[in-house]
């Protein structure tokens, strides 16, 4: 007969004496049961103590968190959370500097536990952390664990960060200013300036004025990739919480950061910050690793979210300055001075304005000024084709003058087709997205150039007007131009290039020929399986496949997968792991110190959830940890990646994928361990493409054509490459 459901089999541990196994009621009250734990050992005062899990965590035993403690798990009995909080609040303040540094370790390592975190706090410690600080009398390891206990206290979210002094913040930003600094204290620093810019207006302000660029640039020059990290990190925070009316630029790096984008790239051309990520991070020899990989498609994003104010701006058509924009691309293009107003009827002027405004490609030949009311890309269209005509003249001038020539029906519209073209980068780049939490995607390209966005458009634009020709296409054929166009693009950008050259010459590869022969070799894949005896043999075997699938999500399941914790702070530097048991019975998980590589063993996953006790599987908007106050709840891909396992009653494990395929993984193998239906993307998929591979397979065994157990040897390198290819 099974022990009851809330009997749990234990063993405590208890320093000088032989672990106890123990059965543990959980209906019982906790103060109960450490009572009757203390008296086994002959122990007084029973409220002085308390239970920990016995691993790396020391993570508390509360009334919260009871229902955690599983059948063989190791606890340890110890001095209560409020006895521990009181005995280091004592110790920190020692006058012995080794008996201090022993005490801030400890404490370093007891913050990341709410339950103690919680009662440090109560004694004020946050208040004597920080006059620790503020004193100056600690350097190296002392203020190094000092830095570290203070961060994870804040991290529990118990204290406001609008608590903390000017004097506080000036102290923090000296280690950051300085040129020597102990790694450790250095990114600690860093660290704690980015969690106070995230989560406070005031302090954003009180940061800022004592960040410069000059402070930050030598951590970027340097060659330790965490700080780097953690560099940009503080970048992009200063950049995200700057307000919409500082606009101007000083010496503030957060100036720098949040100016309009005609100034932005002058500056940071000036300062040479493009250039210093450029040089020192993206191509430096050390791999980028996922956190840095995140940092900079932050800053990617962010810069390119300076383009929305723009963006969204309509033109007035009766605003001057603005007009003459389009005079100047005028001039430009036929060289050609605007007439003064005794010149000549105002008939005459007008018909040789809408004449050229026609060559252009504007919509609107009279008033072409109409042209750029729509938003988006509103005014952004504009300044892309100034950009073009002045940096680019040549090919401005060629693009024009050749399609004014040609026959009406086989002119590529300029005007027409820089204002959608705009529009569809905008998209491609997601202007006005905020940035995604588990996103890695930086385009390396984006920061080899200071005007990138205006330099990427200069490329596309010669690419559409290229594949206008190739296509020979009329007006009536625009909207299929813009879709050949917005793949050619597509299929550049995710080969990674890493310069706007190498994304140039890829696009080159990529001609409307080449188009058409991929998508008809895609085509040919699907419309050889459409006649009858195929389609039946695929439903045939479709559940074959099916359970194919099943087994490999589950599979997957059971080598686990990494998480990352979502916490206060945009970055995110905890981890924890899960996996299914190999009998497809048991969910093991716990908390990691780092991201592992490769699997990580059962029997260091202190936690288990039991399959039987899933009730359900919940996603996107649903799951609990979305439903709290936050920027994640309002995160559209965050809301994409999340899912919960709903156990017991009202017990949730809350997830969030670190991409889209791991979540179609976890969400597909855990509706499979339920029988439930697999429903993901990447199931229907998987399925096409096995189904695909499985008929042609059994189409070759009906020719009596003979598959081969071994693939074929790899063509070894030859030995003299002093050859020459006639293409004749």
């Amino acid at each position: 007969m099974p022990p009851p459901a809330d009997i749990v089999k234990v063993a405590i541990e208890w320093p000088g004496a032989f672990p106890k196994l123990m059965e543990i009621d959980q209906k019982k009250p906790l103060s109960a049961i450490i009572k009757e734990v203390c008296e086994g050992w002959s122990l007084g005062n029973h409220e002085t103590f308390a239970l920990q899990i016995a691993d790396a965590t020391n993570f508390y035993i509360t009334e919260k968190n009871r229902n955690d403690i599983k059948n063989g798990s190791i606890l340890r009995l110890t001095t209560s959370p409020y006895q521990t909080a009181l005995q280091l609040h004592e110790r920190i303040q020692s006058s012995s500097m080794d008996a201090k540094l022993e005490a801030l370790k400890d404490l370093a390592n007891a913050s990341r536990d709410i339950t103690f975190a919680q009662e440090f706090i109560n004694l004020d410690g946050i208040s004597l952390l920080t006059q620790m600080v503020e004193s100056g009398t600690d350097f190296g390891d002392l203020l190094s664990f000092t830095l570290t206990a203070f961060v994870e206290l804040m991290d529990h979210g118990i204290v406001s960060w609008d608590t903390f002094s000017v004097a506080f913040i000036k102290k923090i930003a000296s280690y950051v200013s300085k040129s020597a600094m102990d790694t450790a204290v250095l990114q600690r620093s860093l660290a704690i300036l980015e969690s106070m810019v995230l989560n406070s207006q005031d302090l954003y302000h009180k940061v800022a004025q004592e960040i410069t660029i000059g402070q930050l640039i030598p951590h970027l020059q340097g060659t330790d990739q965490d700080i780097q990290t953690y560099t940009i990190a503080v970048i992009n925070a200063l950049f995200l919480k700057a307000p919409e009316e500082k606009r101007q630029f000083d010496e503030n790096i957060v100036d720098i950061l949040n100016c309009p984008l005609t100034e932005m790239a002058h500056i940071l051309a000036q300062k040479q910050l493009r250039s210093i990520i450029l040089t020192n991070v993206i191509r430096s020899p050390t791999p980028i690793n996922d956190e840095m990989a995140h940092q900079l498609y932050v800053l990617q994003v962010l810069n390119f979210n300076l383009l929305e104010d723009r963006m969204m701006t309509k033109m007035d058509p009766q605003d001057q300055a603005q007009r003459d924009i389009i005079f100047e691309l005028r001039r430009i293009a036929f060289d050609v001075e605007c007439e003064p107003n005794n010149g000549g009827s105002i008939e005459k002027r007008k018909s040789m304005y809408t004449r050229d405004y026609k060559k252009l490609g504007f919509i609107n030949h009279v008033n072409p000024a109409v042209d750029f009311t729509q938003i988006p890309p509103g005014m952004l269209a504009l300044d892309n084709m100034l950009y073009f005509a002045k940096h680019h003249q040549d090919a401005y001038i060629r693009i024009v003058l050749e399609n004014s020539s040609r026959e009406d029906k086989h002119e590529c519209p300029f005007g027409r087709s820089s204002i959608e073209l705009t529009k569809m980068l905008c998209e491609i780049l997601k202007v006005g997205e905020l940035p995604s939490e588990n996103c890695h995607d930086f385009h390396p390209m984006f920061f080899t150039h200071d005007r990138s966005f205006e330099e990427f458009f200069c490329i596309c634009i010669q690419l559409l007007n290229k594949t206008w020709k190739e296509m020979r296409a009329t007006s009536e054929d625009f909207n299929k131009v813009m879709q050949v166009v917005r793949e050619q693009i597509m299929r550049a950008l995710s080969l990674k290039p890493n310069s706007l050259d190498q994304f140039k010459s890829r696009l080159q590869n990529l001609s409307y020929t080449e188009i058409l022969k991929i998508r008809q070799s895609e085509r040919m894949n699907q419309e050889d399986f459409q006649s009858r005896p195929i389609l039946e043999l695929r439903e045939k075997i479709q559940p074959e496949i099916m359970e194919l699938i099943k087994q490999q999500r589950l599979n997957r399941l059971c080598e686990g997968t990494c998480f990352r914790k979502i916490s206060s702070r945009r970055r995110q530097d905890k981890f924890w792991y899960c996996r299914l048991s190999p009998n497809h019975k048991v969910l093991h998980y716990g908390d990691l110190e780092e991201s592992p590589q490769g699997e990580v063993p059962h029997d260091s996953l202190q936690d288990k959830l039991p399959v039987a006790d899933i009730k359900a599987v919940i996603t996107g908007k649903d799951c609990p940890h979305m439903k709290e106050k936050g920027a994640l709840k309002q995160n559209k891909e965050v809301l994409e990646l999340a899912f919960s396992v709903l156990y017991e009653s009202d017990e949730y494990l809350n997830f969030i994928a670190p991409d889209k395929h791991e979540y179609c993984v976890w969400t597909d193998g855990l509706n499979a361990l339920l029988g439930k239906e697999m429903t993901s993307d990447y199931t229907k998929s998987d399925m096409d493409t096995l189904l695909s591979m499985e008929m042609k397979l059994r189409l070759l065994d009906l020719e009596n054509i003979q598959i081969p157990e071994a693939p074929p040897p790899i063509p070894k390198e030859p030995s003299n490459y002093d050859f020459v290819y006639d293409c004749n």
